[in-house]
């Protein structure tokens, strides 16, 4: 179990660990052919131990990685996915990485990019490129006396097993919209009807930060989708699928308890942190961190989050 909180902002930081002053020239920034904006930031000890191909130029006087266009005048898109492919193939058969344990994820999007590029979810915190997932906290009533739908990970789960996560979280894959994620993973993790999620769910922005792995040494900035919904009292949130051992209707006060007591998995505390400033239960009147809280919930971050103003994905 994590180690206990004595405050809100102690939560925010344990997910949000990268200081605010950090010098980002440290580290290596990866670039995406002519593209002048990093896409990826990379720690020195992960840029010596990838297995580089010759599509990739490494220029370790400025710290710089260049994804080089292989297309030959096509979409430069699919080129960039393929060379990264091979970086990912080589590192699962040279089993270089224990913590990508041997296996093969989904495809991610390089979030920013001018082409559609993706990389697999496993092996993008090794090239910092942005971490982009979806949740949404599910829960009855209102105000203070609400209640809210709590999930307890599996034990048998590859992260955070047995830790107490939100209502319903998934990664966004290539080819999805974030708002497709929830409704897929509400009926997948909670056995929701994916229209009523549909026709109910609520967009409420977004949540970023930089997260530091320091058992992994890297440095990944993460932006996940916000979504509330109000359910029925008599609507019953069920396992579906193995990730999800259970569901629990938690007060805010059982809530606020058991993320200073470390059971929850640490970046579910921003978004829980997040609904409660949202629906008036963190104020300025009851929290001395308030305005603090508010800006780490939605920090800047290195890399870019949308193509450039002139370039046309395709």
């Amino acid at each position: 179990m994590a180690a206990p909180a004595k405050t809100l902002l102690d939560l925010v930081e344990a997910t949000d660990n990268i200081p605010l002053d950090f010098d980002f020239t440290t580290l290596y920034r990866l670039y995406l052919s002519d593209d002048p904006r990093p896409h990826g930031i990379l720690t020195p000890s992960n840029v010596a131990r990838l297995p580089w191909t010759p599509d990739f130029k490494i220029n370790h006087s400025d710290r710089t990685v260049h994804l080089i266009d292989t297309s030959a005048g096509a979409s430069p898109g699919p080129a960039f996915s393929a060379s990264l492919q091979r970086i990912v193939d080589a590192c699962l058969s040279q089993k270089i990485f224990p913590q990508l344990n041997g296996q093969h994820s989904e495809h991610f999007r390089v979030l920013g990019a001018n082409y559609p590029v993706t990389l697999e979810r496993y092996v993008s915190p090794l090239f910092g490129t942005v971490s982009l997932g979806a949740h949404m906290t599910a829960y009855v009533g209102s105000g203070r006396d609400m209640k809210i739908w709590v999930a307890k990970r599996s034990a048998k789960i590859f992260t955070y097993p047995g830790k107490l996560d939100t209502s319903v979280a998934g990664g966004v894959k290539a080819g999805d919209s974030p708002l497709e994620c929830i409704v897929a993973e509400s009926d997948e993790e909670a056995s929701l009807d994916r229209d009523f999620v549909r026709q109910n769910v609520v967009a409420t922005g977004m949540v970023s930060y930089m997260g530091n792995s320091r058992r992994n040494d890297t440095i990944q900035p993460v932006v996940l989708y916000v979504y509330d919904l109000q359910t029925p009292e008599d609507m019953i949130l069920k396992p579906q699928d193995d990730e999800v051992e259970s569901f629990t209707l938690m007060t805010v006060d059982e809530i606020f308890e058991a993320m200073l007591g470390g059971k929850f998995k640490t970046n579910c505390c921003a978004i829980m942190i997040d609904f409660f400033v949202r629906h008036g239960i963190v104020t300025e009147e009851n929290e001395p961190n308030y305005l603090e809280l508010i800006t780490r919930l939605r920090r800047r971050l290195p890399v870019p989050l949308a193509p450039s103003k002139n370039t046309a994905s395709s």
